[in-house]
C-alpha cells in the first residue's frame, strides 16, 4: 500500500468501531528519532512483469486490489481499532509514517514496545477480545464457539460477553469483498481459479472456508493466484485463537515452478524420515501438495505487518492438510530483496571470513522453500486426545510451530541430500541459515518467528553447533550442527504430539533469551544501519497499469 511519504500504499478506508485507547497528542520521542526507525526498513518495488497476462488478466488485478484493501481495513480493526482516530491525534508526521508501517503505536520488530506517548503497552488478545477481559472470566464464559477463529469476543451493554462471527461484525466489508471476488470471477480465464474466486467469496459470507480451500489446493495452472480472508492467528497473542485479514496477489513464475514440481510427490516419503518415535509421524499428509515460485505484487492486512512473509505455507486447516496436503509458495521477488539488502550484510558483518562464500540465494530459497513444506509434516493432531496440536498449545502454538518448520526444513534439506534428489553442498545451507537466524531475532520476542530464532540459537551454543573465534566471528561446525538439527527436530515434534503446553513454555523461557554474545552481534549489525526489514511501493502505479 501507498505511504506517500515513504512509499508504502496505504489506501485505508474509515473502520467500524469506536477505539477503546485514549488520544495521543505527542510523542515520547522526537521526531528524528522516530525517522531513525522508519529508516530501519528498506523500500523495495514489489512488482513484476505482467507481459503474458491476459487483457482480462490485467483487468481483474485492480479488482483483487480493491478486495485487498478492504482486507487491510479488517486487519486494523483487528489489530488496533480505529485507525484514522489514531492517526488524527498523532502530530509528528514522523510518528504517522511509523504508525502506519506497524498498523498501531507499538513497534512490531521491536518487542511491540510503544512509540507513541500514551499508548500503553499492547494488549495481548489486540482487539479481538476487551481490553479488560480475565482469562478467568473468558474460561467461564458459555459459547460453543468462543475459541472459534473466525468469531470477536465482545461486551454487551450489562457487561456480559459474546461471541460474535466475523461475517457480522464485518457484514458491510464482507458483502463488499464478496462482490468484488465475483466480479474477477467472471474474468477468470482459468476454471480452477474461477471456482475458487467463487466459493471464497461465499466464504466471507459465512465463515465457512473449508470448501474454497479444497478448491485453492486444487488450483494448478492459474498464472494469478489471490490469498484472501481470515488466516493466520500470530496477532492474537493471548489464545493464539483468532485468524487475521489479510490478502496477497501473485504472479506465477512458471518456469521456477516446474522445476519444484518433483518435490511434492516425495513428501509422504519424508514424513516417514522424520527423525522422531513412529507415534509422532503417523498422519499421513494429503498427497496432492504443491510446490510453486511466484512473484508478490501486493500484500495487504496481516502479511503486510511487521516483518513481510516470503513463502506461504496454506491451508492452515488441519482437515484440509490431511485430505489434501498444502500449498507452498515461495515469494521470490521479496525473497530476493531480503537476501540482497538484509541477509548479504549481515553475513559479511558477523560470519566467519571462510565461511561468506556458502552464502548463496540457492540456500536462501532451499531454506525457506522447506521451511514451509515442513509447517504440512509432522502431527495436527495430539497423540492423548488433547485435540488439535493447535489448541493444546495455545498462545505457544505459533512459536513452536515455526521453530519445527525452520528446523524441520533444515533437515528436509539434509534428507534429500541423502536421498539424492539434490546436489548441493550442505555447508551453503548450514551457513545461510545460521545467517537467517540473525535476520529473524531481529524480528523481537514478540514475535512468533524472532522467538523461534531465538530457540534455535541458543539450543545449537549449547550444542556446540557454532563457535566464536578470536575475531567475533560465527563459524558452523558441520557434523554438530547437524546433530543439533536431528535432535532440536525431535524434540519440537515430540512437544507438538503430546501436546505438552508447560513443556512448550519450559523450552521458551530457556531458550527464548538474548545473551551476552548474541546482544553483542546485534549491536554490530545496528551500528551497520542494516535494514531490519522491507517496505514495499505497491499498487497501480507501480506495476504499469
Amino acid at each position: 500500500m501507498i505511504n506517500k511519504t515513504v512509499g508504502i500504499l496505504l489506501i485505508f478506508l474509515i473502520i467500524i468501531g469506536s477505539c477503546k485507547r485514549s488520544s495521543y497528542n505527542s510523542q515520547d520521542e522526537t521526531n528524528n528519532e522516530l525517522m531513525e526507525k522508519i529508516n530501519d526498513f528498506a523500500i523495495v518495488k514489489l512488482t513484476t512483469s505482467l507481459d503474458d497476462l491476459s487483457d482480462n488478466q490485467k483487468k481483474m488485478i485492480p479488482i483483487l486490489i480493491e478486495a485487498a484493501e478492504i482486507m487491510d481495513e479488517l486487519f486494523w480493526y483487528q489489530a488496533y481499532g480505529d485507525k484514522e482516530e489514531l492517526l488524527s491525534n498523532i502530530d509528528s508526521e514522523a510518528g504517522k509514517k511509523l504508525v502506519l508501517i506497524n498498523y498501531g503505536p507499538w513497534e512490531r520488530l521491536n518487542n511491540n514496545k510503544p512509540f507513541i506517548e500514551g499508548a500503553g503497552e499492547k494488549p495481548a488478545g489486540a482487539n479481538f477480545y476487551p481490553e479488560d477481559m480475565t482469562k478467568e472470566e473468558f474460561t467461564s464464559f458459555n459459547s460453543d464457539d468462543k475459541a472459534s477463529l473466525y468469531t470477536l469476543i465482545k461486551r454487551k451493554e450489562d457487561g456480559s460477553l459474546e461471541s460474535v462471527p466475523y461475517h457480522l461484525c464485518f457484514k458491510e466489508q464482507s458483502a463488499k469483498a464478496s462482490g468484488l471476488l465475483l466480479k474477477a470471477a467472471e474474468l477468470a480465464e482459468d476454471q480452477g481459479f474461477k471456482e475458487y474466486l467463487k466459493l471464497r467469496a461465499a466464504a466471507l459470507l459465512t465463515d465457512d472456508y473449508f470448501a474454497s480451500d479444497i478448491a485453492w489446493m486444487d488450483m494448478k495452472t492459474n498464472k494469478i493466484d489471490f490469498i484472501v480472508g481470515p488466516i493466520e492467528t500470530y496477532e492474537d497473542q493471548l489464545y493464539g485463537y483468532k485468524a487475521s485479514f489479510e490478502a496477497f496477489i501473485l504472479i506465477k513464475d512458471l518456469e521456477w515452478s516446474k522445476k519444484l514440481d518433483k518435490y511434492s510427490s516425495i513428501l509422504p516419503q519424508l514424513q516417514k524420515a522424520l527423525p522422531v518415535n513412529e507415534i509422532y509421524k503417523s498422519e499421513i499428509p494429503g498427497s496432492d501438495s504443491d510446490l510453486g515460485a511466484y512473484d508478490a505484487i501486493y500484500y495487504a492486512g496481516d502479511c503486510n505487518a511487521g516483518a513481510k512473509s516470503i513463502a506461504i505455507n496454506l491451508p492452515n486447516d488441519e482437515k484440509v492438510q490431511l485430505e489434501k496436503g498444502s500449498r507452498n509458495l515461495q515469494l521470490k521477488n521479496s525473497m530476493k530483496a531480503k537476501f540482497d539488502k538484509i541477509l548479504v550484510p549481515i553475513a559479511k558483518e558477523l560470519m566467519a571470513e571462510d565461511q561468506q562464500q556458502h552464502i548463496t540465494f540457492d540456500a536462501f530459497f532451499a531454506n525457506t522453500m522447506y521451511h514451509e513444506v515442513a509447517h504440512g509434516l509432522g502431527i495436527k493432531n495430539t497423540i492423548n486426545n488433547r485435540g488439535t496440536v493447535r489448541e493444546a498449545l495455545k498462545d505457544n502454538y505459533t512459536t513452536i510451530e515455526e521453530g519445527k518448520a525452520d528446523i524441520l526444513g533444515l533437515f528436509l534439506v539434509m534428507k534429500l541430500k541423502e536421498m539424492g534428489e539434490i546436489d548441493n553442498d550442505l555447508m551453503d545451507n548450514y551457513s545461510t541459515f545460521m545467517a537467517g537466524i540473525f535476520r529473524s531475532i531481529r524480528f523481537g520476542a514478540a514475535s512468533a518467528h524472532g522467538k523461534a530464532n531465538l530457540i534455535r540459537f541458543n539450543y545449537f551454543k549449547e550444542k556446540g553447533a557454532f563457535y566464536i573465534d578470536v575475531n567475533g566471528k560465527y563459524n558452523v561446525s558441520y557434523e554438530e550442527f547437524q546433530k543439533a538439527v536431528n535432535s532440536l527436530s525431535e524434540l519440537i515434534l515430540t512437544i507438538q504430539g503430546n501436546g505438552d503446553y508447560d513443556r512448550a513454555n519450559e523450552i521458551i523461557d530457556k531458550y527464548g533469551v538474548i545473551d551476552a554474545d548474541l546482544e553483542k552481534a546485534l549491536k554490530k549489525i545496528e551500528e551497520k544501519d542494516i535494514p531490519v526489514d522491507i517496505v514495499f511501493e505497491q499498487g497501480m502505479s507501480v506495476l504499469g497499469l
